[in-house]
């Protein structure tokens, strides 16, 4: 079994369009001796390639290393794709190799460290259950995207993933409490603050422009 990841250097992707999955730039072929699973691997995989590079280029915010984070996601999980429980969901088990595979990277590594060592969970828990704003309705007009890509990329990353996760992705609180391994208590907090924050930041660039 091996993959190999072919690269295409023409047209390279536009990494600065608000929530717009960028181009691919490489192709992922898995050879396997067991036809049957792989053809069932594929399945579920390759739909999910642009997304997850579109997650790992958010996080990693770098083309090259987001490649890097996608290919390495795709070897590790067809090495695993036994252990994989059927009938479960795939899409978050993708997703937690990916951001496993980010934290250990020297990139995560250095993301981490801005996360505070305890959060004041309950304070938001309130605020996120009325708080239907999304990024999207912060804007007035599609001129100022700019402005909320920048704002975003500069958020602490435990901010910056709840909010991709569930106003980019659309993921469930279920979804992405599974994913990062804490309480929907937790991811509904860390929404409420994400959104604030960025809220802030792009009223903050607005008023900058004025």
């Amino acid at each position: 079994m091996r993959c190999t990841c072919e690269k295409n250097r023409r047209n390279p992707p536009k990494t600065k369009d608000w929530n717009k999955t960028a181009r691919r730039r490489f192709t992922l072929v898995c050879v396997s001796a067991d036809a049957p699973q792989r053809g069932t691997f594929e399945e579920l995989a390759m739909p999910l390639f642009n997304q997850l590079y579109n997650f790992a280029h958010w996080l990693a915010q770098n083309r090259h290393e987001a490649e890097d984070l996608v290919q390495e996601t795709y070897v590790k999980a067809l090495h695993g794709f036994a252990t994989f429980q059927q009938g479960t969901n795939f899409r978050a088990w993708m997703y937690r190799i990916l951001r496993n595979t980010f934290l250990t990277s020297r990139s995560g590594h250095k993301a981490t460290m801005t996360v505070p060592l305890s959060e004041d969970e309950d304070e938001a828990v309130v605020n996120a259950t009325t708080d239907t704003q999304t990024p999207e309705a912060i804007l007035i007009d599609r001129n100022h995207q700019d402005m909320l890509q920048t704002a975003l990329e500069e958020l602490p990353l435990h901010f910056r993933e709840i909010v991709l996760l569930c106003d980019v992705e659309e993921m469930s609180y279920q979804e992405i409490a599974d994913l990062l391994s804490i309480p929907i208590g937790t991811v509904m907090s860390r929404l409420s603050r994400g959104r604030a924050a960025l809220r802030a930041g792009v009223q903050k660039k607005l008023q900058g422009a004025a």
